[in-house]
């Protein structure tokens, strides 16, 4: 049994983080590790690395698309998830959910906020990066919204995610969603499989 806690590099525009923070819990459930959650900040992971997200990388490319339609299926059926519905307003500008998901973590509801903000950008989509829009959403998903994004403004906070940021850059990153286990990195959903062989000692 590995004993470091697999990373998980989220950000909350990336549906592919969304599958996997749905399928994360299962895996979980059989290794009996729990997944650190690292936010991270995709726009910037992208402008370092010279990467665009598959919105704009497939557009344009035949079969390409489809088969990355085929993919997500299958992985929606491999780990009995429920899809995401597709954001209307895509692509959403992340930047203040990823620092309130900092401040989530020093005051304590991570949890409930990841799973909020993965909920009202994919279950149920709205345009998150409509300050009021936000405000009203974490409010009904019972967190105290305005405090959380308050303290998001706060230099520490902002720091942080680039911190976090620039780490996952160093370690090899260049989208999301990315997993590390030990110094070995993963990259996108599909991987989830190979993540917890290896944690469960494969």
């Amino acid at each position: 049994m590995s004993t470091t806690a697999p990373q998980f590099m989220f950000d909350f525009g990336s549906p592919n983080a969304f599958l996997s923070h749905e399928a994360i819990p299962a895996i979980e459930q059989r290794t009996g590790v729990k997944f650190e959650y690292v936010p991270i900040l995709l726009g910037g992971i992208f402008k370092a690395t010279n990467n665009k997200s598959p919105a704009e990388t497939l557009a344009g490319v035949k079969n390409k698309r489809e088969f990355h339609a085929i993919e997500t299926e299958r992985f929606v059926k491999r780990f009995r998830v429920k899809p995401y519905t597709w954001n209307p307003f895509f692509p959403v500008n992340t930047l203040n959910l990823m620092r309130a998901a900092v401040a989530a973590q020093l005051e304590g509801v991570f949890e409930k906020y990841v799973d909020a903000a993965f909920h009202h950008m994919w279950g149920e989509p709205k345009k998150m990066d409509d300050p009021e829009v936000a405000l009203k959403a974490f409010t009904a998903s019972g967190l105290d919204a305005a405090k959380l994004f308050a303290r998001a403004q706060a230099p520490e906070v902002k720091a942080k995610l680039v911190m976090n940021t620039q780490a996952a850059v160093e370690r090899g990153a260049f989208g999301s969603p990315t997993f590390f286990v030990g110094k070995e990195m993963f990259f996108g959903k599909e991987q989830l499989r190979e993540v917890e062989e290896m944690i469960a000692g494969g």
